[in-house]
């Protein structure tokens, strides 16, 4: 599912909204994982999962045309882990 498509699935599960409302609160939610997690935050929506960030240390490879060795320096990288509810769901596992 695209962000478009999660914006029309609001409109028509919510008759109120209309297209650009739907679109502001999809930014919003969007917005503010993305500022919690640029601020060192975690966060986490109850059945659904946890967004938090890891710190990837610095390392060497290998450049795979040449054969030459280069530096990759540490860099934090988001990360999202699946809630129980979820996971079940996508399995689909019985209550």
């Amino acid at each position: 599912m695209t962000k478009s498509e999660l914006i029309e699935q609001l409109t028509v599960t919510n008759e109120m909204l209309n297209k650009r409302e739907a679109e502001v609160i999809v930014n919003a939610i969007f917005d503010g994982i993305g500022e919690a997690l640029a601020g060192g935050d975690r966060v986490e929506i109850r059945g659904f999962g946890s967004f938090t960030v890891r710190q990837r240390d610095a390392r060497e490879a290998r450049n795979p045309k040449s054969g030459t060795v280069v530096r990759i320096p540490s860099k934090k990288t988001p990360f999202f882990k699946t809630g129980k509810e979820l996971r079940e769901r996508v399995n689909g596992a019985e209550d």
